[in-house]
């Protein structure tokens, strides 16, 4: 990208600045999708069955969400280079313990590490780019750093499967240690170093309360599938997760400087971006998970070629973008995102009809219907959320959105995990028929749950409804 107003040598550095942002952003992704058509091999090795590793997913997501809401004030706090050091340090570190576990405890354990680094990486480097370009530059500069990120997804499946197949698991995580290194000298060399003289006390209640409500609520989604619990331990845990947050926004309301003000609240547009966003992706985000592991497990098909069936997902999602806005600003977000919500649901509930027997051809179409309708929902939703925060709102209300996402991710891959092991427990896990009905059952359970979530956008109102006159280019970072 060239810059007018600076010297070539500045040049330089700020064109391998956005390389090393893009880069991080493009192993976060990578690594967000990459092991989800290795999980039964991954099972294999590890003594457990393919249906209960979700929690390796769970754990990835979850940590992430914690994390971010807090990343702005690391940052500022210790520096830009210092904090993006750190995280791909952790992210390396959490990559070598991924490869060297020996069962589903070490592997989970080893992904939070790994997601500790993750959740570090997009923020801390968007931030970079915001103190490092003049303002001109900058959507141009975070519409070149969004394109890693978007590759990501799209190789990640395929490359998982290759690896599993040609050499074994653990390379979906080695093959993040030469990057990491390389990442870590650009960062020592292009990044500037950038801590801020005065910075506002962090609200460490008010993330504890916060961070504990979501691990307790996700924990209990996930507790009877992958961690053994009991109704009364899922119970207890609900209990103390739901109070948690109830005791977070209280605390918010009196604190002079909360971690999210209950304010934002009151944006009626970002509310209900918000809530659909939980709640829509609550369904959807199990999609990832339970294809590539129905495929393995009860259609026969190799990781490698699993994961090439998981391209149509990404290359019909990028392909719509470019419709997007104009279909928005056409039928307006509340058509759009009622009618699209349903569509989802509906073509999550098609995957019960899948059968061995059926051509990998309409498999493949059935997923890339998936991918475009999915795209399609993730824009209208991000860009409803942040279209009406002013500058007051803009940082939190980005950084509240980016939780709500990752909390949603987790929480519907540990949501269908438990739907899949209800399932299983009904239909038998002896044959791949019955594992198959299983799979049947939960995709049609948990497209009813999307679909259900249309009812949050059929509350939009006409004044509400509007697309701005420049919609906000981040949504590319959170799609």
């Amino acid at each position: 990208m060239k810059i007018s107003s600076v010297n070539a040598k500045d040049q330089k550095r700020l064109n391998a600045l956005l390389w090393l942002v893009g880069c991080g952003f493009f192993m976060q992704t990578l690594d967000a999708t990459i092991v989800n058509t290795a999980l039964p091999a991954m099972a294999h090795t590890l003594g457990e069955s393919p249906l209960h590793m979700q929690s390796v997913i769970v754990a990835y997501s979850l940590t992430m969400a914690m994390l971010i809401p807090a990343s702005g004030w690391i940052a500022d706090r210790f520096g830009t280079r210092l904090v993006y050091m750190s995280a791909i340090a952790l992210f390396v570190v959490g990559s070598l313990l991924c490869a060297a576990s020996h069962n589903l405890l070490q592997l989970v354990a080893a992904r939070i590490v790994q997601g500790m680094g993750g959740a570090l990486l997009l923020p801390v480097g968007r931030l970079s780019v915001l103190r490092s370009f003049p303002r001109s530059y900058f959507l141009p500069a975070m519409s070149f750093v969004a394109v890693p990120g978007l590759v990501g997804p799209l190789i990640g499946p395929t490359l998982g499967g290759w690896l599993v197949e040609v050499a074994s698991w653990h390379w979906i995580f080695l093959i993040n240690v030469p990057v990491g290194i390389i990442g870590g000298f650009a960062t020592l060399v292009y990044m500037q170093d950038s801590p801020l003289e005065r910075v506002t006390r962090f609200d460490i209640g008010g993330y504890l309360l916060l961070a504990f409500g979501m691990v307790s609520v996700s924990l209990a989604l996930d507790g009877m599938s992958s961690l053994n619990l009991h109704h009364a331990g899922v119970l207890v845990l609900i209990i103390f997760g739901l109070a948690s947050l109830t005791t977070y926004w209280l605390h918010a309301a009196r604190h002079k400087d909360p971690l999210f003000s209950p304010d934002l609240f009151s944006i009626p547009t970002l509310s209900i971006g918000l809530l659909g966003n939980l709640f829509s992706r609550l369904g959807s985000s199990c999609m990832p998970f339970l294809v590539p592991v129905m495929l393995q497990v009860s259609m026969g098909y190799s990781p490698f070629r699993a994961g090439m069936m998981m391209l149509p997902v990404a290359m019909a999602g990028i392909a719509v973008k470019q419709l997007t806005t104009p279909l928005i600003t056409r039928a307006g977000y509340r058509n759009v995102l009622v009618a699209n919500t349903v569509l989802v649901g509906l073509t999550m509930a098609t995957f019960a009809l899948a059968t061995p027997h059926q051509p990998w051809w309409l498999h493949a179409i059935q997923l890339a219907c998936f991918g475009a309708v999915n795209s399609l929902q993730f824009t209208a939703m991000n860009t409803l959320a942040l279209k009406d925060l002013d500058q007051v709102h803009a940082s939190s209300g980005n950084s509240l959105l980016s939780m709500v996402q990752m909390l949603a991710m987790g929480m519907g891959v540990a949501s269908a995990g438990g739907v899949l092991l209800a399932y299983t427990d009904l239909f038998g896990s002896g044959t791949p028929a019955q594992t198959l009905d299983a799979f049947h059952a939960t995709f049609a359970t948990m497209g009813l749950v999307t679909l259900a979530s249309a009812s949050i956008f059929w509350q939009l109102t006409p004044q509400e409804n509007t697309v701005p006159a420049v919609i906000p280019t981040n949504i590319l970072n959170h799609s």
